[in-house]
């Protein structure tokens, strides 16, 4: 597998379960990201700075203005 893939899983009984199937071979190495119970605030702290570039910067400024 020689691209970038998230899955979804859940903690259970101290193993990491898959929420969807996947083939993955044995010794496959993946990076846990922990999320807290409230994804919400996980989303909104990780597209911060996305939104910041793309709402504050000075090229915009031209659509203000008058024609």
């Amino acid at each position: 597998m020689d691209m970038l893939k998230t899955l979804w899983a859940t903690i259970r009984q101290g193993k990491i379960e898959l929420l969807e199937s996947a083939e993955l071979p044995e010794g496959t190495r993946v990076l846990v990201t922990l999320l807290s119970d409230n994804e919400t605030e996980f989303w909104l702290q990780a597209s911060q700075p996305s939104l910041d570039a793309a709402w504050n910067n000075n090229e915009d400024d031209v659509y203000a203005q008058p024609l």
